[in-house]
């Protein structure tokens, strides 16, 4: 459940080590025997097809010496290992050491890198690369870059140990060379680079294994990010993904939802976001749009509630007056508010009085155009909290205009950007793409890690939307709704897309369908 970071990391294996009496040489065993479990597990599963010879590239610290482990696991196994250490192996210390010691002992083959062209790659079935651990700063350089490279080429199948070489395992950037795996095995937690892309690429399969360091001590030193998952969403978040409704209710019971959301241009992800509402199990839905547009709506979608705003004839929202939205959100469970907008002259002083006339306690998400008016508003930061809750759901481009810095900027350490900017602002914040984030404003943050390429398709995140938005009107505090919207729509996609031929052929409105 818990995600760390390379410095958080450390103070646990202080803490299991000094505080609690762990031997370090303890963890080292249960490390690289889960590694060359790994290792197995993936040679099982090529049926045969992979030499029983493994060849393990060994670092100068304890992530090479968790290879040496494993290496000597393989040996016991049956497998042929052999060490290739990037550094003299004679000048290794401390547990390092003792288990280059331990190696030689019991004869296990082992050498330093003699540099390009001295392996033999064909030899081997596959490759445990413990290189360089969670520790490591900046590209690898030397011995170590020149053994990635080597190995990526070779066309081996990869193990990692903790992270592959070449990740920033506290942001997921990669550097060049970057180990290329097949499968990571990250040892007691998984680390932010794992979750995050590029660095999730390069890892490949990840599997989380136990090494005797308690769960517990995460949280003592002060973890607060997680993955979203049923666990997560059960035991931190109580918002269970799979609870059932009580027999003895009616629509009134799960909340109304004002949706205001498309224009003359782009009804339909006005359209999608209240389908979403509807399916998400918002007991009532009112659709939101400006006058000239409601007509033409009307049949089209019978199970909500369509209504047109005044809008001077135009079509458009800033036709509309920040007060009508206000009075039709007055005894409303949620307000929804950005989908399918468009923009106009004026629009961020148009929403900072949305925000001041609509009743405070009623929840409110804003999402996509409305999420660029605020990065317009140089004074958001002033405007006056809301108690009922403010969710906000950008996608990378709309983050990169919220924080005034490159999308590439932002993609480099989502989790860091969208925690400063949820803290700062009191918002909960979702920052969408390959492994959703959503940040709240006590600092927590959780990692989604469903949902499928087939997703990167317009209107899903209209889709989003309209869901957390249903189930802020169902109750739910706007952490909670973010989280389990996140969840819940991550689920629906994955649900769609095995449906499909393809995952690319995939739209929203299959995501409205499974959730």
């Amino acid at each position: 459940m818990y995600i760390v970071n390379s410095q958080e990391m450390r103070e646990i294996d202080t803490a299991a080590i000094e505080r609690i009496g762990i031997p370090a040489l303890v963890l080292m065993e249960n490390a690289g025997r889960a590694v060359a479990e790994e290792a197995m597990a993936l040679a099982a599963q090529a049926a045969g097809s992979l030499s029983k010879r493994w060849i393990v590239l060994a670092g100068k610290g304890n992530n090479g010496a968790d290879g040496v482990v494993a290496a000597r696991h393989l040996a016991e196994a049956g497998y042929d290992a052999d060490v290739i250490y990037a550094d003299d192996p004679a000048k290794l210390r401390g547990e390092a050491a003792v288990q280059r010691d331990i190696a030689q002992r019991l004869g296990l083959s082992a050498a330093a890198y003699g540099g390009k062209g001295t392996i033999e790659w064909s030899r081997y079935g596959g490759i445990i690369d413990a290189l360089l651990g969670t520790g490591s700063k900046g590209g690898p350089r030397g011995a170590y870059a020149e053994l990635i490279r080597e190995a990526n080429e070779s066309g081996l199948p990869i193990v990692a140990a903790d992270i592959p070489s070449g990740v920033d395992a506290d942001t997921g950037a990669t550097y060049d060379p970057c180990i290329q795996a097949a499968s990571t095995v990250a040892l007691a937690f998984v680390k932010r680079g794992l979750t995050q892309y590029p660095g999730a690429a390069a890892a490949g399969r990840v599997t989380v294994r136990p090494i005797g360091i308690p769960a517990s001590l995460a949280g003592q030193i002060g973890v607060t990010t997680y993955t979203l998952d049923k666990l997560s969403l059960r035991v931190k978040l109580d918002a269970d993904a799979l609870a059932d409704r009580s027999a003895d209710t009616h629509k009134g019971t799960y909340g109304h939802v004002l949706i205001a959301a498309g224009s003359q241009a782009m009804s339909g992800a006005g359209l999608l976001c209240a389908q979403a509402a509807l399916r998400g199990g918002s007991g009532l839905v009112t659709w939101a749009v400006p006058e000239r547009i409601h007509e033409r709506l009307i049949g089209h979608f019978p199970e909500a509630i369509i209504v047109g705003l005044p809008d001077q004839s135009t079509g458009s929202w800033g036709g509309v007056t920040p007060g009508e939205i206000a009075r039709l959100a007055a005894g409303k469970s949620a307000l929804v508010l950005g989908p399918g907008f468009g923009r106009w002259r004026g629009d961020a002083a148009w929403l900072r009085e949305v925000w001041a006339l609509a009743d405070e306690r009623v929840p409110l998400l804003l999402d996509a155009d409305a999420l660029n008016m605020i990065a317009d508003a140089a004074d958001f930061a002033a405007w006056p909290r809301r108690s009922g809750g403010v969710v906000l759901t950008p996608h990378p481009g709309e983050m990169s205009r919220l924080l005034g810095m490159s999308t590439a900027e932002v993609q480099r350490d989502r989790i860091g950007h969208a925690r400063a900017y949820a803290e700062r602002h009191g918002v909960t914040l979702v920052l969408k793409g390959a492994r959703t984030v959503v940040a709240t404003p006590s600092g927590d943050v959780y990692v989604n890690g469903n949902g499928n390429a087939g997703m990167a398709t317009a209107g899903a995140g209209d889709v989003l939307a309209g869901l957390i938005g249903s189930l802020l009107a169902q109750g739910r505090n706007a952490v909670q709704a973010a989280a389990l919207g996140v969840w819940l729509h991550g689920a629906a996609g994955d649900r769609a897309a095995a449906n499909r031929h393809s995952p690319a052929s995939l739209i929203a409105s299959d995501i409205v369908d499974q959730l």
